[in-house]
C-alpha cells in the first residue's frame, strides 16, 4: 500500500511540471508560392513570424545558395525561428522554438504555412525542458 502511495505521488509530480519552453519541428510540403528562392522575401516571412508570435527579435540572418535554397533564422529573446528550403522540391523546413508564458509559437505555425502556401503541412510539438525546474540551484 505505501509503495502504492509513492508510485502516485511520483506521477502526480511528472503530471505537473511545466515545459521551460515549446518547440515546434515544422515540414511544409507542397508549397505553392513563388518565393521559396528570395532571400528577401523569406527574411520578411521570418520577422513576420517572430512579430505574430509574440517574440522580441535580437537578429535576423538569410543565406541564398547556388543555384538555389534559402535558409534563414531569427534569433530572438525567447529562443529561434529557422528555415531551410528547397525550392526544386516545393518544400521547407520550419523551426519555431520558444521559451516564456508569452510566445504563441502556433500563432508563427499558422503564419508560415499560409504565406508559403503548404498544400501539406505536418507538425511536431516538443515540450523541452519538462525537468529544468525541479533541478534549479542558487549558486548566490
Amino acid at each position: 500500500m505505501e509503495e502504492n502511495k509513492k508510485e502516485i505521488e511520483m506521477k502526480k509530480e511528472l503530471y505537473l511540471v511545466s515545459p521551460v519552453g515549446t518547440h515546434l519541428i515544422i515540414d511544409l510540403y507542397d508549397c505553392r508560392c513563388d518565393f521559396l528562392d528570395n532571400s528577401e522575401k523569406i527574411q520578411n516571412l521570418l520577422i513576420e513570424v517572430a512579430k505574430i508570435s509574440n517574440t522580441t527579435i535580437l537578429s535576423v540572418k538569410v543565406h541564398k545558395f547556388t543555384p538555389m535554397g534559402v535558409s534563414g533564422y531569427v534569433l530572438i529573446s525567447e529562443s529561434h525561428i529557422s528555415i531551410h528550403t528547397w525550392p526544386e522540391f516545393n518544400y521547407a523546413s520550419v523551426d519555431i522554438y520558444t521559451c516564456g508564458d508569452n510566445s504563441l509559437p502556433t500563432k508563427g505555425f499558422e503564419c508560415i504555412v499560409e504565406k508559403l502556401n503548404s498544400q501539406k503541412p505536418t507538425i511536431l510539438k516538443l515540450e523541452r525542458g519538462l525537468y529544468a525546474k525541479k533541478f534549479k540551484h542558487d549558486y548566490g
